[in-house]
């Protein structure tokens, strides 16, 4: 089955150069069945990346643009009222899609983003007092600008939490500039008609992802990490005021499970600390809150999880 996904892998990198973070992330999203969230400024392929990934696999796909008029209904659909029948007839929204891609989501108010609360945790949409499930396979992936860019609104930490990982994608390199550079101007290549997996391939590799072995001393270690987060003076003294809020049991539950879907995608049976460690602050950055000292003093979020990683023993 890491073949399948290798193929995935491939066929994403047709159309993207270089970002091998980027690629993995969703590819681990994936695998560990979770809502990824990607942060950067416009231009740098977030966009294009999760259209090559849905454009990879044989579900079906729906791009959402986040807007300031946007309202809830849009997103999950409402009943309209059917003149010739006498009655009220629900139509779905765009939320009812296998994959769907929140582009540029913090663009709309907060009580747009929050219409999604519902859908991405209990995976069921509720309009009109009837709620209705949402396909098996259901991944939200966002993307989002940089909170200081204008016209953006921050997301609210519930459903910052809903984010299995959130993760910050950075300029190119020189090299894969260039060659973003050529490829733009050769003729444009004939895309793959066929999806490199199936929507049966990934239930069956999300499978043997939960089979994979995470040894206690390794889970104490997860727990550990997050534990950190909320009271990391066993640890660091120096840490405690720069922290005001901890990460949630959730991201206990989110590190294990994206760290199982990493060992899995190097083929392995079995989570290494390393699969923790690369993964924390993607995990992580997002549940914490900054005080106004740490802020003050200029300490960002990387920061800190890697002083945290620093300090915690490793297994």
């Amino acid at each position: 089955m890491k073949n399948d996904f290798e193929a995935l892998k491939a066929h994403i990198e047709t159309a993207i150069v270089g970002q091998a973070t980027l690629i993995e992330r969703l590819l681990t999203g994936v695998l560990a069945d979770g809502h990824l969230l990607l942060e950067g400024l416009p231009g740098l392929a977030k966009t294009t990346a999760v259209h090559q990934l849905a454009s990879g696999m044989a579900m079906p796909f729906q791009r959402i643009q986040f807007t300031p008029d946007l309202i809830p209904g849009d997103i999950t659909g409402s009943d309209i009222f059917v003149p010739q029948d006498g009655h009220f007839q629900f139509i779905a929204g765009p939320i009812f899609n296998e994959i769907i891609l929140a582009d540029e989501i913090n663009r709309a108010p907060p009580k747009v983003q929050s219409a999604l609360l519902e859908a991405m945790q209990e995976r069921q949409v509720t309009v009109g007092g009837t709620t209705r499930p949402l396909p098996e396979i259901f991944m939200v992936i966002a993307t989002q600008n940089s909170i200081d860019q204008e016209g953006t609104y921050p997301l609210p930490e519930a459903q910052l939490d809903r984010f299995m990982i959130k993760t910050h994608i950075d300029y190119p390199s020189a090299d894969e500039e260039l060659e973003i550079l050529r490829r733009a101007q050769r003729p444009t290549a004939s895309q793959h008609k066929h999806a490199a997996i199936s929507a049966a391939q990934v239930l069956t590799a999300r499978k043997a992802v939960s089979e994979v072995y995470i040894d206690e001393m390794l889970e104490r270690y997860i727990v550990t990490l997050v534990g950190a987060t909320r009271d990391p003076s066993p640890w660091d003294e120096v840490l405690t005021p720069l922290l005001t809020r901890g990460a949630s049991p959730r991201a206990t539950l989110a590190l294990a499970q994206t760290s199982r879907a990493r060992a899995y995608l190097r083929g392995r049976n079995f989570v290494e600390p390393g699969d923790i460690i690369e993964l924390a602050h993607d995990v992580l950055n997002h549940r914490i809150a900054l005080s106004f000292t740490a802020r003050a003093e200029g300490v960002n979020c990387r920061e800190l999880i890697e002083r945290i990683t620093d300090v915690v023993p490793v297994p």
